[in-house]
Parts: C-alpha cells; sequence; structure tokens
C-alpha cells in the first residue's frame, strides 16, 4: 500500500468529521442516481462527501466541490479488500471526475450538463471471476458525458438520459437513463440502466435513498440486476456541507 495514496484515503474518509454542517433549506443530493449522471450541480461553496462499500470489501471515497457556479470538481480514491479479514488491501490510483451544467431547463426542455467521470468499480475483475482474460476493472470509468434532467409526470419523479464515451473513443460510446422519485421527506426510489449499447454489456441497478438529515443520506442498492454472481449489494453515504 502506498503511503501518499493511503494518506488521501484518511483525508477524504475524516474530512466530514472537520466540516460544517449545511444550514437552512435541504440540500439536492440527486447530482447522481447511483452511478448515472444527473445534471444538477452543487452550488459554489458546497463539498460533498460520498462513501462506497461494495464487492469485495472496497471502500471509495468521493470528494465533490462547488468551485464555480454551475461547475463541480472532484477526487475519487479507493481501498480494495479493506473492509473484512484480508491482508491484501491496495489502495487504488485517485480517479477525478467534472461537471459543467450550462443550461438550467424550463417547462419544455431539460436541464443539461456535460462532464467526465473518472471513477471504475469492481478492480481485481480477474481475480475474483475467471473467465475474465484481460479486464482489470468491471466496470470502467464513464469517461466523457452528457446529461438531460427533467421532472417529468408528477412532482418528485426525475428522468435523466443521456451518453458517455469511455476514453473519449467512438467504439466506447455508451447510452444511459434513469428515474428517482422522491416519497416525502425522508425516502427515495432509484432506478438507471446504464452502460447501454447490447444487452449483455448493459447494468440495471435499483435502490432506495433514505434521507437521515437534509444535508445527510443513506443509499442500499443491488447493481446488476439479474446477473447471476456479477450482481453486487452496495451501501453509501453522502454529507454535503459548506465552505
Amino acid at each position: 500500500m502506498k503511503l501518499k495514496q493511503l494518506a488521501i484515503l484518511a483525508v477524504c474518509l475524516f474530512a466530514p468529521l472537520f466540516a460544517r454542517a449545511a444550514q437552512g433549506d435541504p440540500i439536492s443530493l440527486e447530482t447522481l442516481i447511483l452511478d448515472v449522471p444527473t445534471a444538477e450541480v452543487f452550488d459554489r461553496y458546497q463539498a460533498s462527501f460520498l462513501t462506497r462499500a461494495y464487492d469485495h470489501g472496497t471502500v471509495m471515497e468521493t470528494i465533490d466541490f462547488g468551485v464555480y457556479p454551475r461547475i463541480n470538481i472532484g477526487l475519487s480514491i479507493a481501498a480494495h479488500e479493506l473492509l473484512g479479514s484480508s491482508s491484501s488491501v491496495r489502495v487504488l490510483d485517485p480517479d477525478f471526475q467534472v461537471k459543467w451544467k450550462i443550461y438550467d431547463g424550463n417547462l419544455y426542455l431539460p436541464a443539461i450538463a456535460i462532464g467526465y467521470d473518472g471513477r471504475r468499480y469492481g478492480y481485481g475483475y480477474d481475480e475474483h471471476r475467471k473467465y475474465a482474460k484481460t479486464k482489470k476493472f468491471l466496470d470502467d470509468r464513464k469517461g466523457g458525458y452528457l446529461t438531460l434532467t427533467r421532472e417529468i409526470i408528477i412532482p418528485g419523479l426525475n428522468a435523466t438520459a443521456g451518453l458517455n464515451f469511455s476514453d473519449f473513443e467512438w467504439d466506447e460510446l455508451y447510452w444511459f437513463m434513469g428515474t428517482f422519485y422522491k416519497l416525502g421527506d425522508k425516502i427515495g426510489l432509484m432506478a438507471e440502466w446504464d452502460n447501454l449499447r447490447n444487452l449483455r454489456d448493459s447494468r440495471l441497478n435499483l435502490g432506495a435513498r433514505f434521507y437521515l438529515h437534509p444535508s445527510l443520506a443513506l443509499d442500499g442498492a443491488v447493481r446488476r440486476v439479474g446477473r447471476g454472481d456479477e450482481s453486487e449489494r452496495i451501501l453509501q453515504l453522502r454529507y454535503v456541507t459548506t465552505f
């Protein structure tokens, strides 16, 4: 485990303890459904800390900052086999993400954002699923993307759709879509169909979001629904504050 990477992970994990909780109205936590990016962004001087626990004891910490109006930048770092009893813990190389909301939307048109997401999931794919010969990660980075979001049909029901280029190559062009429905102030339901190019490569993800505080939410979800041993359960906690 590299000392520099371990230090970055420690800072990401413990920084929320020293942050100042946001006051006033609830903050939008729907900048992501699960893996699908929406067109929403955090306001300037807001910071988001997202901790995800997933397959093979992996923990990923993501920090996003609202540095300019409509623009967010962030950093992600993960530790593989951190949870459990494994002695082969490995801190992975950091990745970054950026999003720019270029249009707020109106009565007829959706909000629009463009961005880049370098996060990858499922490290050690070859080790745990022997039929894979070349992939190091089960889910590669989303890369550059365009996303559109708007409320549809009933209040609280938001739909998102877009496309992404993993590594900005045309042969890595994928589509994604998802919905989020907030039920009152305490719970939201999520569904997304990601990585769409053919049925085999696509991912159906389902989950629920529980609002523990206006600035704090806990997600429980299943990724790759119906894919046998490729399906996984995840938990993630997001905390939003100001700086």
